[in-house]
């Protein structure tokens, strides 16, 4: 899954191999400041909230300081915020075991592959998709016309992003592992100039890059995640930052509001596209379908939630793909389910 976007070209993402860029901000309304009580039994039952700063970590695929603004809620947040940039999940949650970054969204693979590592995140949030985000595309005078053709060829993807789950899963559907493949592991930036310098046969990605591919170069999809992907993103949290009282508050309130944003967004999908766009740098004609395509619902975290997450598990496991096979139960707590619908 976009703190402060950037044009989505070869030049401007280069940059952005890591926390590309950063910036604070902070409200200026004093409602809330003080948080009287929160869910989470490790928040203290005070907490002076204009005295915290959460790190916030965000990427073009969630979209999290776009969409607060776009839906007029990030200066309402009672506590600062420091904002960084990610090309993906993964390096995202690399900085969160670090210690850099106390919370961010991500796909439905990123919390697997870090959880496999040792790395101490939890889920906090989660959000339903419709599964069709990701998608494998393929450059416009292609001859490949099916997933069962890319036996033998490279394919551009990102190793433990939603899109390395989708690949797999589309994969598995043809007939056809990981070993079938040349994978090529490149963050969106060189994936996009792989892709249109015809470096790889194909490439599985998410919004708004398929949508921009699509348009302005002529790509064609041939496999979504829909039907048999994860439906499910996710929000989450460095294991310290939840066992921090006033962390555990601030991040309370920021999934509150932020699922309110999301819940704006689904319903004002036109609005969201413009405001999503003037952000990445791309047209309204493109966001307007990466928009619709990348609508998500905020969902508590229950049984379901664990059985989709482990089920990417056991399936990166027998693969081969990571390294153990964890009880992903052990990094994904209800504590914040309030958050939901609050």
């Amino acid at each position: 899954m976009r703190p402060k976007f950037y044009a989505v070209t070869v030049l401007a993402l280069a940059g952005l191999a890591a926390a590309g860029c950063s910036s604070s901000s902070s409200s200026s309304s004093s409602a809330g400041a003080t948080a009287a009580s929160t869910s989470s039994p490790s928040a203290s039952s005070s907490v002076n909230l204009s005295s915290v700063t959460l790190n916030v970590g965000d990427q073009k695929g969630t979209g999290a300081e776009a969409v607060l603004t776009a839906a007029g809620l990030l200066n309402t947040l009672p506590f600062h915020v420091h904002w960084s940039d990610f090309t993906s999940g993964p390096p995202m949650l690399e900085a969160m075991a670090s210690g850099a970054v106390d919370i961010g969204g991500v796909g439905d693979a990123p919390p697997v592959f870090a959880a496999s590592g040792g790395e101490q995140v939890e889920i906090v949030g989660a959000r339903q998709t419709n599964g069709d985000q990701d998608a494998v595309v393929v450059p416009k005078n292609s001859p490949i016309t099916s997933i069962q053709q890319l036996k033998g060829k490279k394919i551009a993807y990102g190793s433990g992003s939603s899109a390395n789950y989708n690949l797999l899963t589309v994969l598995t559907k043809a007939g056809l592992t990981t070993k079938d493949v040349s994978l090529a592991n490149l963050q969106p930036a060189l994936a996009l100039a792989a892709f249109t310098s015809g470096d790889v046969a194909a490439w599985d990605i998410w919004p708004p890059y398929v949508q921009q591919v699509v348009a302005q170069d002529g790509a064609r999809v041939l496999a979504t995640g829909s039907g048999y992907g994860s439906p499910y993103s996710f929000e989450v949290a460095a294991k310290a930052a939840v066992a921090n009282p006033d962390k555990a508050a601030a991040i309370k309130v920021y999934l509150t509001t932020l699922d309110k944003a999301y819940v704006w967004a689904a319903a004002h999908p036109s609005s969201w596209a413009t405001a999503w766009g003037k952000a990445a740098g791309l047209p309204t004609s493109i966001m307007d379908v990466a928009a619709k395509t990348d609508a998500t619902t905020p969902a508590q975290i229950t049984s379901a939630t664990v059985s989709a997450e482990q089920g990417l598990v056991n399936q990166f496991y027998a693969a081969g793909l990571i390294p153990n096979k964890v009880n992903i139960s052990d990094y994904i707590t209800e504590e914040f389910n309030a958050t939901v619908g609050g």
